[in-house]
């Protein structure tokens, strides 16, 4: 794939906006840091340094941008609330989506991180931060650096990772934000069945295209039938061992040398980017609500227990497969193999609450499997107004800490901000839940700050 030269302009440019933004608020100060080649970052320090600056927080995205000064990432946040935090940019950051990816590369990235807080004066914890697509990466960081490349080498995976990821340095804490379940079940929710030629995102079969209003599509709100939902869940998880089936097809053909390439090939896949191909993008009452009761946040400041169900609207009237650009996934076959496959078995489906049918450890960057090996202190929160909504519990119920939380935030959306159209939805004013993104960090503070979770005795 192209790399694009402009990254370290950019991130300056990125670095003064930020800069700008910060002189807004007085309690902290920034640093430009380079923590690897092509990889910057800001560190965020109090101007008084309490016990709490003791915490160093790593945030990294995946392919996203954390130096533009946005007043919902964590970078001012928390360090407007005592705590360094580190944010930082991958070196496959970029302006399109997802060329370049490689969850091997984004692992060493987050490895620079920790190491610059660990050695950093006054830093005597380090929590990792993970949103989004950054969570699943986060995630697969602390499984290999508290389990060691073992877990990533097992003979059921898709393919191994490399002994490179050997070493790493574990985190005391991480901190998983609406994360999703991993890029490889993130592309299998995203997979258009009606793609019947991966040459052609033009070519779709109307029998499973879900924007078709013979399968009961209708743009003001859909509910598909049974059969429907059967059909095209079927269709998914065959795509996706399908796709798996050819890269490793050439996979064998370049390590022959008969490949393409003698290295690696483009692997580009018609309609499997975004919410745009989710089947719970239109039907809402697929990942809808909690199985079971967990604290939701409300805007009035008050936390009850209790099924927590999804706010969102449905969103979309078209299919963007056809689209290369915000419809395609455009990978080369060794990355797509270890950072965007899973296996599916033939039950693969999922309902109001559950999900089904996913060989979760057939794939080491799949959130599923590696929070299964970690033991640290462990925080997830999810966002009702969010299409990641259902991922959090589906998480926990496989998180292996002992000391772990779980906690949602009624009517924010995936950034955090508040979701003015669910609540107008309900017949709600579109300010009814509040200031969303004062709620998630109040709370996060809360438990960064917990005594005797990261600060002890000797933090002054």
């Amino acid at each position: 794939m192209i790399r694009r030269s402009i990254v370290v302009a950019g991130a300056l440019v990125a670095l003064a906006v930020c800069a700008s933004s910060t002189a807004l608020d007085q309690s902290y100060k920034t640093t430009y840091v380079s923590l690897s080649p092509g990889q910057p970052g800001v560190l965020f320090e109090p101007r008084v340094a309490g016990s709490k600056a003791s915490i160093g927080v790593f945030a990294m995205h995946d392919n996203g941008d954390y130096l533009g000064g946005n007043p919902a990432d964590p970078c001012g946040q928390l360090a407007s609330r005592g705590y360094r935090v580190l944010c930082a940019n991958s070196t496959t950051s970029k302006s399109g989506f997802f060329s370049d990816d490689d969850i091997d590369k984004l692992l060493l990235n987050v490895k620079a991180g920790v190491a610059y807080l660990r050695a950093y004066p006054g830093v005597s914890k380090v929590v990792i931060f993970g949103h989004s697509g950054g969570g699943e990466m986060m995630a697969a960081y602390q499984n290999v650096a508290e389990n060691g490349v073992k877990v990533c080498q097992g003979p059921e995976k898709i393919v191994k990772c490399p002994d490179r990821l050997a070493n790493l340095p574990a985190a005391d804490g991480i901190m998983l934000i609406d994360s999703v379940l991993g890029g490889p079940i993130s592309t299998l929710f995203s997979l258009d069945p009606a793609v019947f030629d991966e040459g052609d995102g033009q070519a779709l079969n109307p029998a499973l295209d879900m924007y078709n209003p013979h399968n009961g599509f209708d743009p003001r709100g859909t509910t598909y039938n049974e059969a429907f939902k059967a059909r095209f869940f079927e269709a998914e998880g065959e795509r996706m061992n399908r796709l798996i089936a050819k890269a490793q097809e050439r996979l064998r053909q370049i390590e022959a040398g008969k490949g393409h390439f003698t290295d690696d090939e483009p692997f580009v896949i018609p309609g499997a980017y975004g919410v745009q191909n989710k089947l719970n993008s239109q039907d809402l009452t697929l990942q809808a609500r909690t199985h079971n009761a967990w604290p939701l946040l409300h805007p009035d400041g008050t936390v009850t227990t209790e099924i927590v169900h999804s706010v969102r609207t449905p969103r979309f009237t078209a299919t963007a497969t056809p689209h290369l650009n915000h419809g395609a996934i455009t990978t080369t076959v060794r990355e797509f193999l270890s950072t965007w496959a899973v296996r599916t078995t033939k039950d693969y489906h999922y309902d109001g609450s559950s999900l089904y049918g996913v060989d979760y450890k057939s794939s080491y960057a799949d959130e599923l499997d590696s929070i299964e090996g970690i033991t640290r202190p462990l925080l997830q929160m999810g966002m009702t107004g969010s299409y990641e909504f259902f991922n959090s519990e589906i998480a926990r119920e496989h998180a292996s800490s002992t000391d772990k939380t779980l906690a949602y935030v009624e009517g924010a959306v995936h950034g955090f901000t508040p979701c003015k159209e669910c609540a107008l939805a309900k017949g709600l004013p579109e300010n009814y839940y509040g200031d969303t993104v004062q709620t998630l960090y109040d709370y996060i503070d809360g438990w960064l700050g917990k005594p005797g979770r990261f600060l002890t005795a000797s933090d002054k």
